[in-house]
């Protein structure tokens, strides 16, 4: 599996954090999230997979939460792992993310996740937008 970001710390304490994330394409364009806190970022949507939650209910739930948009047509790309700080949980993760590439199909509303709005980009704004490296990695394999 391959690590992104900075390396694990020997000494700290990590907590295993599996995660779900997807690269939602759909007539040309993105489907990002902007989300406000803790620092304002872009993101491919997703998160956490919640204890005894299956990785396929958690990405729909995690999409729906932060976009407002269903999905359909879902196939795994592959998995990442990265060292972070979570501060929003006050905890170091060892994150182990799926990323999945889906199609948005029907926009149900707005996001329900507070602090989180749906934000549509083209490729090549999306590879400038998005911070974390592993998503811009999965996203230019996706372009080729």
């Amino acid at each position: 599996m391959r690590r992104w970001g900075e390396p694990m710390v020997r000494g700290r304490v990590y907590r295993r954090r599996p995660g779900i994330y997807a690269i939602l394409w759909r007539e040309g364009e993105l489907l990002l999230t902007f989300q406000a806190a803790p620092e304002p970022e872009v993101q491919l949507p997703g998160g956490g997979i919640d204890p005894g939650e299956q990785p396929l209910p958690a990405l729909h739930r995690e999409i729906f939460e932060e976009t407002g948009w269903r999905i359909g047509g879902s196939r795994r790309l592959g998995v990442y792992k990265r060292y972070a700080y979570m501060p929003e949980y006050d905890l170091w993760a060892e994150k182990v993310c799926q990323v999945w590439l889906a199609r948005p199909v029907r926009r149900l509303g707005e996001p329900t996740e507070p602090g989180h709005a749906a934000l549509w980009a083209s490729p090549e704004m999306a590879l400038d937008l998005l911070p974390n490296a592993a998503e811009r990695d999965f996203l230019r394999r996706v372009l080729r």
